[in-house]
Formats: structure tokens, C-alpha cells, sequence
């Protein structure tokens, strides 16, 4: 089969089995290591990515269903040498620990963020007709997806308060 995909701002034409997840075309053919395979069922979100410009789990979709799509990973979030501002965030916060669900925290946080932007409401939201609220039960429910098994969750708050311009 074949897929033209847009990752991270380059086109790429794959010719792929129709079994090949979109976790798997960008790790293992395009060698786009840092989107990281976790569980490998959708529940860990170590694997998240940006599918024009929504978050999704990437070990849970085939890349024949993104023909045409464009595709962002953690290696195209910054620009050049200057980090993407929830990168930066992350690193400043200390919420990396050991770094293997940060990729997947990072895009899923940098997804989350549009969405409160776009006045999507969560489980958690209270006020559905006002500005939506980043507390920490509203990140933490936008955020449920993505499993940090160092447990630096206090850490991820806090880097996500502070590029959302929230309180701490």
C-alpha cells in the first residue's frame, strides 16, 4: 500500500503493508525514534503524536488511514535549536525523570493545551459556558491518558501550569 504523509513538515511517499501502525511507519521507516512504543495498546500514551494538530495514540493507527495527513513528533516541536515552550517548560519544571513518556506527555500536553484553547470541555470541566480553568483536576483528566511510571506527575503539573500562564 501506499501513503503520502507530512512529518514535521516533510512529505514523505510509504509503501508499507496495510498491517503497519503510524508508531511503527515513523520508528521503524522514517527512524523517528523519539515517539516511544510503550504498552503497545493504546493505554500508556507513550506513543502519542500529533495528527493534524489533534493528539492521538499512534501504536493504535494504521498509517494507511493518514494519507494526506500531517504529522508532528516530539523531534518536530522545536524550532531549530529553540524548544517548543511546553518543551521548555518540561525541562525547567524537572518533569522529565527518566524521559521515556516525556515525548508522549509533551505532544499529548501540547494537544491538551489546543483544546482548552478551543473551548473543548473535559469530563472535569465545570464551567461549560466560560473560559475553561486549567486546575489540576482539569489537567489531570486532559492528561489521564499518558501514564508516567517514574510518578513525576507533581512535576508535569507544574510545567504545564506554567506554559498555560495558570497560577501554581
Amino acid at each position: 500500500m501506499h501513503t503520502n504523509l507530512t512529518v514535521n513538515g516533510q512529505a514523505h511517499a510509504l509503501d508499507h503493508d496495510t498491517r503497519t501502525t503510524l508508531l511503527d511507519a515513523l520508528r521503524e521507516t522514517l527512524d523517528l525514534k523519539g515517539t516511544k512504543k510503550g504498552c503497545d495498546h493504546g493505554q500508556c500514551g507513550a506513543c502519542t503524536v500529533l495528527v493534524n494538530g489533534v493528539r492521538i495514540n499512534a501504536c493504535l493507527s494504521l498509517v494507511a488511514m493518514h494519507d494526506g495527513d500531517e504529522i508532528v513528533t516530539i523531534e518536530g516541536l522545536a524550532s531549530g535549536d529553540t524548544l517548543h515552550p511546553v518543551q521548555q517548560a518540561f525541562l525547567t519544571q524537572d518533569a522529565l525523570q527518566c524521559g521515556y513518556c516525556t515525548p508522549g506527555q509533551i505532544c499529548s500536553t501540547v494537544g491538551m493545551l489546543r483544546e482548552v484553547a478551543d473551548g473543548q470541555p473535559s469530563q472535569a470541566t465545570e464551567n461549560l459556558s466560560g473560559r475553561i480553568s486549567l486546575t489540576d483536576a482539569e489537567i489531570r483528566e486532559r492528561m489521564s491518558g499518558n501514564l508516567c511510571r517514574c510518578s513525576a506527575y507533581p512535576q508535569i503539573l507544574a510545567a504545564i501550569r506554567s506554559v498555560a500562564g495558570e497560577p501554581a
